[in-house]
């Protein structure tokens, strides 16, 4: 088979656009902190990305993509160890999939890997050691995103291959199961293990730069067309259909969430046009090549209010969910995944298919949140153990960004920055009820 060179140029753009969604997560998330910690939570996302994009050279393509599977649930880490065998064949000649250089694959696969673990950190905002941060997120790309990834995308269980696929083939686009189910179920249980943050409930915690939160969500949403659409796998009518059911979705989520912000605060806000930008995203991702684009406007609707009204479920249950990665990437991975069973073009409960395909959707889903939460509690309560999870009470108060990195985001301002924005009356995911009486 010769070299595709038309895929492989698509193919190492969408590489480089689905990175760009890691800087752009660090905006977004930087901005929805107090400038105090803001450094600290953009180092998360590019801590994130040191520390994995090690790691997955040496052994996460093998776990992930290696042919020697291990009861379906990750392959041996060790077949492909340094990529060993993924880059150059017998002959010297540079191994082909369709056409396509793997070495290029391990390169759009990677960026995958980066961000679904930086998308954990928006819920361990301005309490936790960066330390142990770092070495959680080698610990649990390799013991939850990679198996995760063989099951789903390498014929491991939850894949065409698995056990499930005898009821119907089960569908994850580009990562629903894989990259937002499993973040947002890793973001619940630290979420509970470490603890909320000092005065959550009482003191108002308010984003400190909106611009900063709206560039990352324009950035994050310019670099899924190579997250979905680049997950067709070649420059053809799939990923045209994905590229349209992306952007559909996000704007169509935008219009729900903010619907919802009207009707229950009475302001449209700048936060809630930004986080329904990515709620739209992360429910459209498994289903961008198996939905027509009227039903992309229909869950992305759907994903826009449920999140909206989801983000405020952690002052109900009180656990500090900093940046509502609970409420946007769990709750919206799983109406996209569930979804696909109703909107499915092919299989779809509403086009005549049947339950079979929406009774694996939820299969999956529930199987993933399973391991996820199991896995992610495992890796908590050692490192809490061990490490610690939390930085001492002063250094909480005053900022993580100089007592930890030695830095200010704001020279002469600092973190008396935060002190001159105006209140924000309709900051739904960020600000609750009680922190509105409070201010």
């Amino acid at each position: 088979m010769e070299l595709d060179s038309g895929i492989t140029a698509w193919m190492l753009v969408s590489a480089s656009l689905v990175l760009l969604m890691t800087p752009g997560l660090a905006l977004f998330y930087g901005g929805m902190t107090r400038s105090k910690s803001v450094l600290n939570m953009m180092m998360m996302s590019f801590g994130a990305m040191g520390v994995i994009g090690v790691i997955y050279v040496l052994w996460g393509w093998s776990m992930s993509y290696g042919s020697q599977s291990i009861g379906g649930i990750f392959a041996n880490p060790f077949e492909m160890f340094g990529l060993d065998g993924a880059i150059l064949d017998e002959s010297g000649e540079f191994v082909l999939d369709g056409g396509l250089p793997v070495i290029v694959d391990v390169g759009f696969q990677v960026t995958f890997a980066i961000i679904t673990t930086a998308l954990i950190s928006g819920a361990l905002a301005e309490r936790v050691k960066f330390g142990t941060w770092m070495v959680f997120t080698g610990l649990w790309v390799t013991l939850a995103y990679f198996p995760m990834a063989h099951m789903v995308w390498g014929g491991g269980l939850l894949s065409g291959d698995g056990p499930f696929a005898s009821i119907a083939e089960p569908i994850d686009f580009a990562g629903g199961t894989v990259v937002h189910i499993n973040a947002g179920v890793a973001a619940l249980v630290l979420a509970i293990v470490v603890g909320k943050r000092r005065g959550f409930g009482r003191t108002p915690s308010r984003p400190h730069n909106l611009p900063f939160v709206m560039l990352g969500a324009a950035l994050l949403w310019f670099g899924w067309f190579g997250f979905n659409a680049g997950s067709a796998y070649a420059a053809d009518g799939l990923a045209g259909l994905a590229w349209v059911n992306t952007t559909t979705c996000a704007a169509a989520a935008i219009l729900g969430w903010l619907v919802v912000e009207k009707l229950r605060d009475g302001h449209a806000t700048s936060l809630g046009a930004a986080s329904g930008i990515v709620a739209g995203l992360v429910a459209i991702t498994p289903a961008a090549g198996a939905l027509s684009p009227v039903g992309a406007i229909v869950l992305g609707l759907l994903a826009g209010g449920l999140c909206a009204l989801a983000v405020s479920l952690k002052y109900r249950f009180g656990y500090d969910d900093s940046l509502d990665v609970v409420g946007v990437h769990l709750v919206g991975g799983l109406v996209g995944t569930v979804m696909i069973g109703f909107l499915a073009t092919d299989g779809g409960l509403l086009y005549g298919g049947g339950v079979n395909l929406l009774a694996v959707q939820v299969i999956i889903a529930v199987v993933a949140m399973l391991l996820s939460a199991v896995v992610t509690l495992v890796i908590a309560l050692a490192l809490k153990a061990t490490l610690g999870w939390r930085v001492a009470e002063d250094v909480e108060t005053i900022g993580i960004d100089s007592a930890v990195h030695g830095e200010s985001a704001y020279e002469g301002l600092g973190s008396g920055l935060a002190a001159t924005l105006p209140p924000r009356e309709a900051a739904p995911t960020t600000v609750s009820s009680e922190e509105k009486v409070g201010s």
